[in-house]
């Protein structure tokens, strides 16, 4: 095979293609680029890897900017990804793949992949959520479920630890502190919770007997249709914190709940986890996640 003219031939069947058929570039460019890429991994298991800065210069000549040395790597990159187990979605861009087939975890690629094409993301939001290692901080457990394609529960992409942006540079953290910071940015903690959260209301009172007390954050979670108690901790966690979230989780349940709703939520942020204490805790609608303010 003429490795060269083959890859020349697809090069230009895409840009004309692109011009004429602005509806499906998309595809266009992910089949062109795979089957490039495809070439372009034969050549350079034949000829050495030099083969490829060779072809760069000829196309450039030939057809014009956009196919350096660098491009015509990432299509080589492409190709292989692709081949051991990275999903193609039709939906999203060149741009989103170059911006992940530089990873090493296949698994993380296929994560970003998905959450890309379910929300929408443009390549500059994918990028701050591979900068702020979205997928590294998944529960171990939450990783395997995606892996193996089962079902996922609202706290499944709870991450831990959680960001929450310093936007004031404050030197210490009290808790009114750290609840100013999560509200001032509320859109951007509640996407560090997972997807599908709605912000109710803060210091949320209740009345427990002849006294008043004051949830930190409800929220309700749409997909998963359920109220979420979030308290927040500047302490390690202690084993009084799961009592008094149990207690708030009992009274929404008791006093907000529709029959047709699920059961309460219960999330604990704090300074340091204890993983002995949710170990026992029985009920596994609570998780803890430490914070980290940035």
């Amino acid at each position: 095979m003429d490795y060269y003219v083959e890859i020349k031939e697809q090069l230009l069947n895409n840009e004309i293609n692109r011009r004429v058929k602005d509806y499906s570039k998309n595809v266009g460019d992910l089949n062109t680029y795979y089957n490039v890429g495809k070439m372009l991994n034969e050549a350079g298991n034949k000829y050495g890897d030099g083969i490829i800065k060779e072809y760069s210069l000829k196309l450039t000549i030939e057809i014009g900017k956009g196919y350096s040395t660098r491009s015509l790597n990432y299509m080589r990159r492409f190709y292989l990804v692709i081949e051991n187990g990275v999903e193609l979605h039709d939906q999203l861009t060149w741009s989103h793949y170059r911006e992940l087939i530089s990873l090493k975890d296949i698994n993380e690629i296929n994560y970003y992949l998905k959450i890309c094409e379910e929300q929408n993301l443009s390549k500059r939001i994918l990028r701050d959520k591979i900068k702020s290692q979205e997928y590294q901080r998944l529960d171990e457990n939450t990783k395997h479920k995606l892996i193996a394609k089962e079902e996922t529960s609202v706290i499944d992409f709870v991450k831990n630890p959680i960001l929450i942006k310093n936007s004031n540079n404050y030197n210490e953290i009290s808790e009114i502190i750290l609840k100013k910071l999560i509200l001032e940015d509320i859109s951007g903690f509640l996407k560090e919770l997972g997807n599908n959260f709605c912000y109710i209301d803060n210091e949320y009172k209740i009345k427990l007997g002849n006294f008043y007390n004051y949830i930190d954050l409800l929220l309700y979670n749409i997909e998963f249709n359920c109220y979420v108690v979030v308290e927040l901790k500047v302490t390690p966690l202690m084993k009084s914190h799961i009592g008094q979230i149990q207690v708030y989780m009992n009274y929404i349940d008791n006093n907000l709940r529709k029959i047709n709703q699920n059961r309460t939520i219960g999330i604990i942020i704090c300074k340091k986890d204890n993983k002995f204490i949710i170990e026992y805790c029985s009920d596994k609608r609570i998780i803890s996640r430490e914070y980290i303010v940035v």
